[in-house]
């Protein structure tokens, strides 16, 4: 039995040329060796921007690395054969594969079509303008290339509820498509951020229209036998109405081989909207934990004046912990990014202990943390910054602590806003764990671990202090860290 650990095994900036796949291939024993359970790799399908895209503009979802499409046969990470590869090594080492899902929508269109729309308020897209613009769009893709292999199904305007460009008149902005499903206006069962959150970006995928959802319940179960994956993770939910994809992760768990692991990206702040969400699908996706991210960027910035008491406050893994998947950064919150809300490095090691040593949600490393990043882009400002991500030198030890520490009853000691600590009791299978931190100076805990542990000798597992601690003959023992600084102590035997 291991505890379920998840790493995104890319970044934003992963470098071009077609490394990841041949990377994952090369790594998979020793990730299963330290502890991590399952990969997410990025969209694994060509898009727009073909070997440059990091794959949220989503072109072909068929198209795996196999045609020459968007200028390119591989993908920015690699070919359909090295793609595979990854995935068999992968799995023959015993580390599951999440296959991210981009079905908000597509860009990159094969040609354009004569459509009516209308205009719509970008900050408040209830306002729908009544006029009526005869113009042309891109919004039919046939995908001439792939010429109908593996589906013949052809995208046009009754696809799509929406664009952001159309041409003749050329004009930019957000415009509601008039054809057959669009009458109501946008899709109900999605964010009210802008009035109504349906529309995000491209050709909006519309998912009233029967065909569409029915090819992309098609599309999954052709991609389960593809890839032999062990779940998905799903891109912009907020985006996408929740009765889809209800009944989409329906469909998939009752024709998978195995029950897949499912997390979604909503990402907000709001934990009611975060509980309606899970409520709408009837829990049947996890969530990744948005606020506590956003607590563990605050924390991050404030040094010891914030109060690591209320860490977990308003967090999802608190709310329903069963349905929470914890992260530290992604791709989208890492610096230059959209989300962009870095946890500063000498939090991070404090932030991974609390997410891969505690009972609740199931937590996901980010690739930098683990072997470092640095690359360059455009900031807002439009200046160009050089950003390094260094590697957190305790994070394979936490990982590693993890499957060996990680186990049985939690106590929580959350009472000083400097400096915190929890207990896991351990297992007849397992041994437990002390994890203390602080964010300010150096801290102490007195924690009892009960008579079972009477005169037990302890070591920190990250080498943090050198000391040995021995318990009393209650099985209590004063535990202690460095300041801005967190120890795993375990038996020294």
């Amino acid at each position: 039995m291991q505890n379920p650990t998840l790493l995104q095994f890319f970044h934003w900036y992963y470098p071009d040329g077609g490394k990841l796949w041949p990377e994952a291939a090369e790594k998979a024993a020793w990730l299963n060796e330290i502890g991590i359970t399952m990969v997410w790799l990025p969209p694994c399908y060509k898009g727009d921007s073909g070997e440059n895209s990091v794959g949220y503009d989503a072109y072909d979802l068929f198209d795996l690395g196999e045609f020459h499409q968007k200028g390119s046969v591989a993908t920015k990470y690699g070919n359909k054969q090295q793609l595979l590869a990854a995935v068999d090594t992968l799995r023959s080492h015993n580390v599951g594969v999440l296959v991210d899902v981009v079905l908000n929508h597509k860009m990159g269109a094969d040609e354009k079509e004569r459509i009516s729309v209308n205009r719509v308020n970008p900050d408040n897209r209830e306002e729908i303008n009544s006029d009526v613009i005869e113009c042309e769009a891109w919004t039919r893709f046939n995908f001439p290339v792939r010429a109908g292999q593996y589906s013949a199904f052809v995208w046009d305007h009754k696809c799509f509820s929406g664009v952001d460009h159309i041409e003749n008149p050329d004009e930019n902005g957000v415009f509601k498509i008039i054809n057959d499903y669009t009458a109501e206006g946008w899709s109900d069962q999605v964010d009210d951020e802008l009035g109504n959150f349906d529309y995000l970006m491209g050709a909006n995928i519309d998912f009233r229209n029967k065909a569409v959802s029915e090819e992309l319940k098609y599309w999954a179960r052709w991609m389960m036998q593809q890839l032999p994956c062990s779940g998905f993770r799903l891109d912009a939910v907020k985006h996408i109405p929740a009765w889809f994809y209800k009944s989409w992760i329906d469909h998939i768990q009752e024709v998978a081989k195995e029950p897949m692991f499912i997390v979604a990206e909503y990402w907000s702040h709001e934990i009611d909207k975060l509980q309606q969400y899970i409520h709408q699908v009837e829990g049947k996706t996890m969530l990744f934990d948005a606020p506590l991210h956003m607590n563990f960027h605050y924390a991050s910035q404030q040094g010891n004046d914030y109060d690591l008491s209320q860490i977990f406050a308003d967090s999802l893994v608190v709310a329903d912990p069963w349905h929470a998947v914890t992260i530290v950064a992604n791709h989208d919150t890492q610096p230059l990014q959209s989300l962009e809300a870095p946890v500063e490095a000498w939090f991070k090691p404090l932030a991974y202990a609390l997410i891969l040593l505690r009972e609740q949600g199931v937590p996901t490393v980010f690739y930098p943390d683990l072997f470092g990043a640095s690359y360059e882009d455009e900031g807002g400002d439009g200046e160009v910054y050089k950003i390094d991500m260094p590697v957190i030198p305790e994070l394979e030890g936490l990982i590693r602590a993890r499957q060996l520490y990680g186990w049985g009853m939690q106590t929580d000691y959350f009472d000083h806003p400097n400096c915190v600590a929890f207990s896991r009791s351990g297992t007849e299978e397992h041994p437990g764990c002390v994890v203390i931190m602080s964010n300010g100076d150096e801290g102490e805990k007195t924690v009892g671990m009960g008579d079972g542990y009477a005169g037990k000798s302890w070591r920190d597992y990250l080498g943090h202090r050198e000391e040995i601690i021995t318990a009393d003959e209650d099985g209590n023992a004063v535990f202690i860290c460095n300041g801005g600084s967190v120890s795993v102590w375990v038996l020294a035997e």
